[in-house]
């Protein structure tokens, strides 16, 4: 028993304080659980409840169902109207072209109609302010003129 100890003491030692955990462990989960044979009163009011929080269940699915659809529909609404608004914007592209006007420019009238009507604060226009550029205008980097320090020429 000694030889025994002395070799295999530890993971005896071990092995007893796992299977006591264990063991804990199962029986707390056991009286934590509520017992599976109801009384006769339990059983008797029980089919009513289980009816009612299923009825409730179907209530709460069909309410979001609907919420659901109508959130669809409008979805579906918005994209009728972009889409509507796009071939209209179409069909004038397209009469301007016919009449040999620019469409381009009389798309940006009418999208700068539709935001100058759509923001209703002070339609103040705002300059840019004059900025100069960056180089002299008779700036060419191959030329090799008006730069700095290195400069290539052709041979």
């Amino acid at each position: 028993v000694g030889s025994l100890l002395s070799s295999y003491g530890w993971y005896i030692l071990l092995a007893a304080v796992a299977i006591y955990l264990l063991v804990q462990k199962v029986s707390r989960s056991l009286a934590a659980r509520p017992s599976g044979h109801p009384g006769a009163a339990d059983a008797a009011v029980e089919p009513d409840v289980v009816v009612r929080r299923q009825e409730a269940l179907a209530a709460a699915r069909l309410r979001m169902q609907e919420e659901l659809n109508a959130q669809a529909e409008r979805y579906k609404e918005k994209q009728r109207q972009l889409e509507e608004e796009k071939r209209r914007q179409k069909i004038a592209m397209w009469e301007s072209m016919q009449e040999g006007k620019s469409y381009k420019g009389n798309l940006k009238l009418n999208q700068q109609e539709v935001e100058s009507g759509a923001s209703t604060s002070s339609a103040v226009p705002k300059s840019k302010p004059n900025k100069k550029p960056l180089r002299g205008g008779g700036y060419n980097p191959l030329s090799g003129e008006g730069g700095g320090t290195c400069s290539w020429r052709p041979g």
